[in-house]
């Protein structure tokens, strides 16, 4: 199957060509590409995108993010499967390596952890962030997001760009519209900070979709570690200077003591409490 489109055969030459770019991107290293795959493979990946408000998939719905994703790759149809797998190839990892210019080498995510299909209706949003930086089974460093759009017709005042966020959360630096067959990709550390954060205004019956791959280290360059944040969860910001990110503020608190509740409990205990809870005997 032929995933790659004309002018993007070479992968090699590609990276030789846009490594310096991509190093250069502001605020953060990142690029993104139009057009790079075969429009008739994405065209057939498109059709196997699967509803995602099933039994088994992830919903998310608070102040930070209302989205629906895929878990693992059992929602992927034959078409996606083979796509996410050249994604993880030896070509494709080559051509990563080099235009990154990351040193350590680069590992695929086979457990497709927080990644595989996305999914954001009318209403939708994911604030702005950065990502969390350890896999939960390979406890390796996250390093590298790849996302590839699958919106054909998208239509600019619906919304649903990508954008990034300079680090002071001052200002967003760039925006990257979610044009069906656009791929684009940026360097994770615990400041790049990037999200859609206004409500997707499409039509009831649209959706904005994508597939997210993501591609580990063992270990990381000293400069991108932070004290306190060896290994976190997903970091929300607020914008500077904007009213309707409060919300993410009292629900960030929240979350904050539960977990540090959660880390001082007795896990037998917490499950007790939650059988007591559900009319279960104890």
């Amino acid at each position: 199957m032929n995933f790659l489109n004309t002018q993007y055969q070479d992968l090699q030459q590609v990276a030789a060509d846009y490594k310096t770019q991509y190093k250069a991107g502001d605020p953060f290293p990142n690029i993104y590409f139009e057009d790079f795959f075969n429009p008739d493979m994405l065209t057939e990946v498109l059709k196997e995108f699967p509803d995602l408000e099933k039994k088994g998939d992830i919903k998310f719905n608070s102040p930070n993010e209302k989205k629906l994703a895929s878990r693992g790759e059992r929602r992927f149809g034959p078409k996606a499967k083979a796509f996410a797998h050249f994604l993880n190839s030896e070509p494709f990892l080559e051509f990563l390596q080099e235009l990154t210019s990351i040193e350590e080498t680069l590992t695929p995510d086979a457990y497709f952890e927080g990644g595989g299909f996305h999914e954001s209706k009318r209403g939708g949003f994911l604030k702005i962030h950065a990502d969390f930086n350890k896999h939960a089974k390979t406890r390796l460093d996250r390093r590298l997001n790849v996302l590839v759009y699958l919106n054909k017709d998208w239509q600019e005042e619906w919304g649903g760009h990508f954008e990034l966020w300079d680090k002071d959360m001052t200002k967003c630096v760039k925006k990257v519209p979610p044009h069906f067959n656009t791929m684009a990709l940026f360097s994770t550390t615990d400041f790049s900070y990037h999200g859609l954060p206004n409500p997707i205004m499409c039509p009831e019956d649209r959706s904005r979709r994508s597939m997210a791959l993501y591609y580990y280290t063992n270990g990381r360059p000293a400069e991108e570690i932070n004290a306190g944040l060896e290994d976190h969860n997903t970091l929300f910001k607020v914008r500077q200077g904007d009213a309707t990110d409060k919300e993410m503020v009292a629900f960030n608190k929240k979350e904050k003591i539960k977990n540090f509740v959660k880390d001082l409990v007795p896990p037998i205990l917490i499950k007790s409490l939650k059988g007591s809870k559900n009319g279960e005997k104890v």
